[in-house]
């Protein structure tokens, strides 16, 4: 019982850090005029490194010792991390909020399809209808504010979709054989998906833009709050999903 009131808490938590931080991504992007996802990607994995590091520091896990085949296989999940976070602020600056939330919503029916496909996994006819109020009251509670370009209709899906797939990936990485806490999760994603986003950042031309932005005290603060909101959610959704199962955390997401 006492277990789980706990797994309960962590996704509430994670419910409230969720919708938190994509509300501000929007505001920042927006109401502060500064459209760079990939710079908003690498202050939250910047922070996410930080904060992992400190934790580490004051004794509140201890990192596991991994051999060259499981450092590729966090350097292969970096990638997804990376790329998941990105597409996600990229779709955010492209389509409104009730329309993102809505076709994120289809999150759980696309962890199934994959744990079905790659972990051979099945579920109960009860599984499935129980999905279907999930999206369809997605779909009322923001219904009449739909708007998106094309490009933001493919990057949310895209989205959708790698959210999914993360999701299990994490889930397996914690449970599986790793055993990960989610904080040394994090402390080996956050450096690598930091130098990725950095990379990405200045292929695609974004990091001049930025470096002729003007940032005020106003804006600086802005994103440092977006970085530690980001960072919390990250330990949140981590243990969540480690106390429950990936279908469960999509479908708390929504």
């Amino acid at each position: 019982m006492r277990e789980r009131d706990s797994s309960m808490l962590w996704l509430g938590m994670y419910f409230f850090f969720n919708l938190a931080l994509t509300l501000y991504n929007k505001i920042i992007m927006s109401m502060f005029q500064f459209p760079y996802p990939w710079t908003l990607t690498a202050i939250h994995t910047f922070c996410g490194a930080v904060g992992s590091y400190c934790f580490w520091q004051f004794n509140m896990f201890t990192p596991s010792k991994l051999g060259n085949g499981e450092n590729m296989v966090m350097l292969m999940f970096s990638v997804l991390y990376t790329i998941n976070i990105a597409i996600s602020n990229v779709s955010l600056n492209l389509v409104t909020v009730p329309f993102h939330q809505v076709v994120r919503a289809m999150t759980p029916v696309f962890t199934i399809m994959l744990s079905i496909m790659f972990l051979r996994k099945s579920y109960s006819g009860m599984v499935y209808i129980s999905l279907f109020p999930v999206v369809a009251g997605v779909a009322f509670a923001t219904f009449g504010d739909y708007d998106y370009t094309a490009m933001g209709f493919f990057l949310t899906v895209l989205g959708t979709v790698l959210a999914a797939l993360k999701t299990v990936v994490t889930n397996r990485v914690q449970v599986g054989r790793l055993k990960l806490h989610p904080l040394d999760l994090l402390l080996r994603m956050s450096p690598l998906a930091f130098v990725q986003t950095l990379i990405y950042s200045y292929i695609t031309g974004e990091m001049a833009l930025v470096a002729e932005t003007k940032v005020t005290d106003k804006l600086f603060f802005a994103l440092l709050v977006n970085g530690v909101l980001a960072f919390f959610l990250n330990v949140v959704s981590f243990t969540a999903n480690k106390k429950t199962s990936a279908l469960t955390m999509t479908v708390a997401g929504k």
